[in-house]
């Protein structure tokens, strides 16, 4: 194979992100590789773990400076209804994960799309993501005021082997402080259905609770009668965007119990629509948190 003088500047920008890995600028240096070909206007790294709020390792700045109140919005209870956070957390897997590979079928139709998404990400967002272990992923985003057209996917796709093993190689120097719940026998079910591994009985740290206890709130509020787990379980991935022929076939259910769990939610949470389900979780989210 023969390089070209094009080729210097790609290879000097991958020197700088070998020379920064253990150091705090390894992710500005990232992204300064990857920007040279592909169009992005915010990212952020961070390990996600199940039942757990992720852990950011670092993020872009805003352009003023302040702090992102949407964003942490979304370490404090929005994160439970994120396609990327789902699909770490359910079917953990190292590789390049586009929106369109894990948002559910009406996910353009959520609150959650259309609160924080679309005004936060707003256009597409991608992720590189490394598989520490069956629990942790750290997973590197780009994220797009415009969707990323076939070149620019084909183009990450292209780089994402070193982007990759840059993560694992980067994964030492990163530290993990907060705390984690440790294992135990109880065994609780994901945002998704599927069985969560081991857990502490007391569950996830008290700031960042997860969605059943969020429910749990929101019941006890005004007398609501309080949800069971199937419910749970079928309002958070209604919230999450799946509609209801994708949660019959996702929980191995039929539609019509789907219809009949919806039914139930609404009038025992005394609302009318997605949006005011979403409204209640919402709030409860930002007291509780």
């Amino acid at each position: 194979m023969e390089l070209e003088w094009r080729d210097l500047a790609f290879h000097r920008e991958i020197g700088a992100v070998i020379e920064a890995l253990d150091s705090a600028q390894f992710w500005t240096r990232l992204t300064r590789a990857l920007e040279r070909y592909v169009v992005f206007d915010n990212w952020v790294a961070l390990r996600f773990t199940p039942g757990v709020a992720p852990l950011v390792c670092a993020e872009s700045p805003t352009p003023d400076g302040t702090v992102d109140v949407m964003f942490q919005d979304y370490l404090a209870a929005l994160y439970q209804l994120d396609p990327f956070y789902i699909a770490a957390t359910e079917k953990p897997a190292s590789g390049f994960v586009t929106l369109a590979d894990v948002a559910p079928d009406n996910f353009s139709m959520t609150d959650y799309y259309q609160r924080y998404f679309r005004k936060n990400i707003v256009g597409d967002e991608v992720h590189f993501n490394y598989m520490i272990d069956a629990r942790h992923t750290l997973a590197f985003s780009l994220g797009a005021t415009h969707r990323y057209g076939e070149r620019d996917l084909a183009v990450l796709a292209l780089c994402a082997p070193w982007v990759i093993a840059l993560l694992r190689q980067r994964l030492p120097y990163e530290a993990f402080d907060a705390p984690e719940p440790a294992s135990s026998e109880a065994v609780t079910q994901t945002s998704t259905g599927a069985a969560a591994e081991a857990v502490t009985k007391a569950g996830p740290p008290a700031d960042t609770p997860t969605y059943a206890t969020r429910f749990e709130q929101v019941s006890s509020v005004s007398g609501r009668s309080p949800l069971t787990a199937r419910e749970v379980e079928v309002a958070m991935l209604t919230l999450s965007g799946f509609s209801t022929r994708a949660i019959a076939e996702k929980l191995a259910i039929s539609f019509e119990t789907v219809r009949a769990h919806k039914k139930h939610i609404y009038t025992k949470l005394n609302v009318n629509s997605q949006s005011e389900l979403f409204a209640l979780f919402y709030e409860a989210g930002r007291k509780g948190a």
